[in-house]
């Protein structure tokens, strides 16, 4: 294989930026991939892999390799003789800059690949034990550059980030999987009932026990399985177990219950009472007496075993919304009155305000918090899938279409789907999508049944709706079923007294996860936050707080350095004051700002994407320019 003669470069502000955003918004495989194909990128090296470890069988297995502009598949290796068994044994980075084979005579791979340099981490959970590694290798030398070591424990931290909630998922579904064969493979009969008695679950011991499969059974109502004695002692015991004192009882004495057909028989019972979804209901156990307490015992622990690790794993995905200014007062009251309602919900507000912050405030402050809450971005999914991503498809309904395959609609039923960026949407989609919004029914692609879901709606978009309708680009009926309940998320620069607040928060946080310590806001540092317009919101903020805290020297925040560049001229003509002598209005801000912006256009020819464009220039992504620049009335001439 040709080996590269370019020198490495270190990773400029703007292509930290450009990482941060590109992995921000996938999750799981898809991840990981995107981590490893840009830090090969970024550090200029052959190859870069993520991997997990397995310590029994002290091998690596890849979650995505990327090497020489290809993907290696399946990969998976020993870490003996390897620069990896030194990451993992030490549990620290390892940078070997040349010489790898003279120092790993024994590593296969890295001589068939013909490596000279590498730089691995660890990956670990919270308890510091170690979880996988990420690794950079090349050919060439791989000098010491602070900056890139920097970026590399970025992406290190991300990393370990996402395995660990990947590792909670998993977790997470083994238990439920478990619980589900605890019940499935009990040899007592256990049914489940709502509130009026029910039946809504039967295990097959319970089937074989009544000589009804469950399917027919859903629906019944219980009692007419019991003798009409035993029916009011049920009842008696369901009052019981609804009461504060005890949520389990032994009927004592048992129950008399009847198969299908007529025939009486006589079972020990138990019952329990839960509640799921905001609603009540009961566990009748029908057993033996040997096996009532261990089939108990194993039902209980799993069933608590499985909420602790969804606690975790919404620990790991939650986060906080800031602030005390009168602006989010007012939008925190308006999330908390619609919260508790069904109601549809359009969320508008410009790019990087946390619309989707605000969509997981409402959806877990709603009935539906213990249902999931299932999020569609309509602006990056490609319009010829968008219907399948919606409403899922049959197998074979296209070319592709190998299996069949739930919908976002379907998966969220009985819970909240957030439609991000929903002025995206094509316009032969909003009509489907109308209809889902007001008869609850929608039809997989290729299929003819009709499909119906309870599903709350929270929509968002940074779109002027009522401005794409006249224009025709967005249908009139849809907006109004969608603007029930319209939340405006004011711009950061309209709350200026939260910024010093969430850039305190972020740098706490991101401080903690680099290793760093970090002095809190000097005055200077809050002044300049709050002069600096910000037109990327409280994402931008975000990474500039980040790129402050990478380059903290002495545990001192540098704002100077980490903000984007602005023009320092005077605001108006003739007056003698600079940005750096006084604090600016927001008028003479946005005017500055203006400028700031016509002038990075003229300077690239009025591109605004790509390498070469105004929004690579001010370390902005191009829908946040092009959102500002309608804001601010900037048309090209």
């Amino acid at each position: 294989m040709p080996k590269k003669s370019a020198t490495p470069a270190p990773p400029s502000d703007a292509a930290l930026w450009a990482i941060l955003e590109q992995t921000s918004a996938e999750t799981g495989q898809k991840y990981f991939e995107g981590l490893v194909q840009t830090l090969a990128r970024l550090l200029n090296t052959c190859g870069a892999w993520v991997t997990e470890f397995y310590e029994e069988e002290q091998r690596l297995k890849a979650l995505a390799f990327w090497m020489d502009g290809d993907w290696i598949e399946n990969y998976e290796t020993a870490i003996e003789g390897t620069p990896c068994a030194t990451v993992i044994r030490t549990a620290d980075l390892v940078h070997i800059q040349e010489r790898l084979l003279e120092l790993y005579p024994s590593s296969k791979d890295a001589h068939a690949m013909g490596l000279l340099s590498y730089l691995g981490v660890p990956l670990k959970d919270s308890t510091g034990r170690i979880l996988g590694h990420l690794a950079v290798v090349d050919r060439r030398p791989m000098p010491n550059d602070p900056k890139a070591r920097a970026l590399f424990q970025i992406f290190a931290e991300r990393a370990g980030a996402e395995l660990r909630r990947m590792q909670a998922e998993a977790a997470v579904r083994d238990r439920e999987e478990k619980l589900s064969r605890v019940v499935s493979g009990a040899m007592d009969a256990i049914i489940e009932l709502n509130a009026n008695f029910a039946v809504t679950l039967l295990n097959p011991a319970a089937e074989k026990l009544l000589g009804c499969e469950s399917r027919r059974a859903v629906g019944l109502d219980f009692r007419d399985f019991l003798t009409p004695e035993s029916a009011e002692r049920l009842a008696e015991f369901v009052d019981e177990v609804c009461g504060e004192a005890r949520t389990s009882a032994w009927i004592g004495g048992g129950l008399e219950a009847l198969r299908v057909g007529g025939e009486k028989f006589s079972a020990e019972a138990t019952l329990s009472c839960f509640c799921a979804g905001g609603e009540k209901f009961f566990a009748l156990v029908l057993r033996n007496v040997n096996e009532r307490l261990e089939a108990e015992r194993r039902i209980h622990s799993l069933e608590a075993e499985a909420e602790y690790l969804r606690g975790e794993l919404r620990e790991l995905q939650g986060a906080d919304i800031l602030g005390q200014s009168r602006a989010l007062r007012r939008v925190l009251e308006e999330v908390h009155q619609v919260a508790a309602t069904d109601a549809t919900v359009l969320i508008q507000g410009e790019t990087g305000t946390g619309k989707e912050l605000f969509a997981r405030a409402i959806h877990g402050g709603s009935r539906r918090h213990a249902e999931p809450m299932i999020t569609v971005n309509c602006a990056a999914i490609p319009a010829q899938l968008i219907e399948s991503e919606f409403f899922g498809h049959e197998k074979g309904a296209f070319t592709g279409a190998t299996s069949k395959r739930e919908g976002r609609f379907a998966l969220a039923d009985r819970g909240t789907i957030f439609l991000d960026e929903i002025g995206e949407l094509p316009l032969d989609l909003q009509a489907k999508l109308l209809r889902v919004l007001q008869e609850g029914t929608f039809e997989p692609v290729g299929s003819g049944r009709t499909q119906k879901v309870d599903v709350r709606v929270v929509a968002a978009t940074n779109r002027d709706l009522r401005r794409e309708t006249t224009d025709g680009r967005f249908r009139e009926d849809l907006f109004y079923r969608l603007n029930v309940f319209p939340i405006q998320l004011p711009p950061l620069r309209e709350r200026p007294e939260d910024i010093p607040i969430l850039a305190e928060a972020f740098a706490r946080r991101l401080a903690q996860r680099l290793g760093k310590r970090v002095s809190s806001l000097t005055a200077d540092c809050s002044a300049r936050l709050r002069a600096y317009a910000w037109p990327g919101n409280v994402r931008e903020l975000e990474n500039v707080v980040e790129r402050a805290v990478i380059t903290a020297v002495a545990g001192r925040l540098d704002f100077a350095r980490a903000l984007p560049p602005v023009v320092p001229e005077a605001v108006a003509e003739g007056a003698p004051e600079t940005v750096s002598d006084r604090i600016l209005s927001a008028q003479e801000m946005e005017q500055l700002e203006r400028r700031n912006y016509v002038r990075a256009l003229e300077t690239c020819g009025w591109r605004i994407s790509g390498e070469n464009g105004a929004a690579r220039m001010l370390g902005l992504n191009a829908s946040t320019m092009t959102s500002r620049m309608k804001a601010l009335g900037i048309q090209r001439p």
